[in-house]
């Protein structure tokens, strides 16, 4: 199917410096070459009506926090394809280069047309450390780079772009419920060429040798390499009970585990931190525990699982020394990364459980265990504002918090929230402009802003945003609508909006009234 599982970490690319290792024949791998026929354009296309779909889906998850921490992953390995030349300049541009995150528990992730790819919490959840989410997304990113959907598709060149659609859709159903995945399927032509989607042999190799290199020049371990695909072969073994939806569409093969056991070997023995690199390492590794158990709880494990872990972090709370020492930014041990996560992961459950004084004191013992000023330490501060939001409470960080400062998407969200409680939100107002003149595509900065403008009585202003909200997540129908009614508000109510904001509704109502007539008319073509 198009929907793309991470089905191993076999690599065939030698790192930089060193002779490609013989693939029992030729020696390196070739590239299959493109032998796409879909233009980058059409499949773009194709990947923004599943998209579409997928944001109106309930388990669509927006978290800033884990959307960060996966970008921060994520973006280095798009510099790597890049300065590789991996990355065409024609698909740099025209694609979404988009991360969904999934509310699913089971381990997977996957490429869609387009350029956009889904992450399951049950894969940030389970695996060990950044590396390892490295390589699968590398992986992912390569399947998309190296063209190999589009080879897919030309394959299906007589299926219709809307039911190549339909079927991507009815598969990603499928991988919750059989039965929906069924009746989402359009027609039995495409039930018939659902089997024919999954990628080649050679598909597969190249996407692990291609992914390789882009992770290894991103500056991530090959050891992330091993820990994912020692997972692989554990699950494997034991038959996979489900939790490794991948594993049943793309079965390891005796080819693949031997070149990936070559190429990590080799990179082993050329690659020898330096101290600051391990430094770095361990403390990357406190920020993944944290975030590991971030993902589990939003994954909804039920209220038995949530008090478990609470349980869990009062343990190791208590048997800390009080207070902890402060960690150095030099290094974290194993033992504080483990106890790092179970901290944050206890403090997060009580307050889904509407335990707050716990929450605080599991959060007052995690602090000083946090790397001083990193991530670590910016992750417990961020924690601490959503405690507070949670209880209905208006932030501590809302008397110091500046805007203007925020370090990162999930800084500028939680404390523009922060300040909506405090009554700020004419500060909130003004910040959100600038962020989302330059990030159009954020819905959840436009639907605070539309709060913001809401709290200060500007309607006309708070539909706009709302109606960019609806924009930035391709329902294009919804947005005209609100565009609409935006436009309806300022002729029965003169003086609402500015001629400058007038002009600007007025100008995006055209721009997706014309999206809309064009989907339009391409469903007619398409169908």
């Amino acid at each position: 199917m198009v929907l793309i599982a991470f089905s191993g970490v076999s690599l065939a690319q030698a790192p930089a410096g060193l002779p490609p290792v013989s693939n029992g024949t030729t020696g390196a791998l070739p590239s299959l070459g493109d032998s796409s026929e879909l233009s980058p354009a059409a499949e773009r296309r194709i990947g923004d009506r599943i998209a579409a779909s997928i944001y109106r889906d309930p388990d669509y998850v927006d978290d800033p926090v884990l959307v960060d921490y996966l970008q921060g992953i994520w973006q280095p390995l798009m510099t790597a394809a890049r300065a590789r030349g991996e990355l065409p300049a024609e698909l740099d541009e025209r694609f979404a280069w988009e991360l969904f995150l999934i509310r699913d528990r089971s381990i997977n992730a996957f490429a869609l047309p387009g350029g956009y790819f889904g992450v399951h919490l049950g894969l940030i959840g389970s695996v060990g450390s950044a590396d390892e989410l490295a390589a699968v997304l590398a992986h992912e990113m390569s399947h998309v780079t190296q063209r190999h959907i589009s080879r897919l598709m030309t394959q299906q060149s007589r299926q219709a772009p809307w039911m190549i659609a339909a079927m991507v859709l009815g598969a990603l159903a499928a991988s919750k419920n059989s039965n929906a995945g069924a009746a989402a399927m359009v027609g039995g032509q495409a039930l018939a060429v659902q089997g024919q989607l999954n990628f080649s042999r050679d598909m597969e190799r190249e996407a692990d040798r291609v992914g390789f290199g882009v992770m290894r020049d991103a500056g991530y371990a090959s050891q992330g390499v091993t820990g994912m695909f020692e997972k692989l072969q554990q699950a494997n073994r034991l038959n996979d009970n489900g939790s490794f939806p991948y594993l049943r569409s793309h079965p390891l093969t005796t080819e693949r585990i031997a070149e990936a056991q070559a190429r990590v070997q080799l990179a082993s023995a050329a690659a020898r931190p330096s101290p600051e690199k391990l430094a770095a390492q361990s403390r990357m590794q406190q920020l993944h525990a944290m975030m590991a158990a971030r993902a589990r709880i939003l994954a909804v494990p039920g209220v038995d699982a949530l008090r478990t872990m609470v349980v869990e972090a009062q343990r190791r709370a208590a048997a800390l020394p009080a207070p902890p020492p402060a960690v150095s930014l030099a290094s974290v041990s194993a033992a504080g990364v483990r106890d790092a996560g179970a901290l944050y992961g206890g403090a997060f459950a009580a307050a889904q459980l509407r335990e707050f004084a716990a929450a605080r004191h599991l959060l007052g013992r995690l602090g000083p265990l946090a790397a001083g000023a990193g991530p670590a330490g910016k992750a417990v501060e961020l924690l601490a504002i959503e405690v507070d939001l949670l209880e209905g409470k208006t932030p501590a960080a809302a008397a110091f918090a500046d805007l203007g400062k925020a370090g990162s998407r999930a800084e500028l969200l939680l404390q523009a929230k922060a300040l909506m409680a405090a009554n700020r939100a004419s500060d909130v107002s003004q910040a959100l402009q600038g962020w989302v003149a330059e990030h159009h595509r954020d819905a959840m900065a436009w639907q605070l802003l539309a709060v913001a403008y809401g709290q200060q009585n500007q309607p006309v202003q708070a539909i706009r945003a709302d109606a960019e909200s609806r924009a930035a997540q391709l329902d294009y129908p919804a947005a005209l609508d609100r565009f609409k009614a935006a436009q309806g508000l300022m002729r029965s109510s003169p003086g609402r909006a500015d001629y400058v904001e007038g002009s600007i509704i007025d100008t995006r109502a055209r721009q997706v009234e014309s999206i809309v007539k064009e989907q339009a008319l391409q469903d007619k073509i398409d169908r």
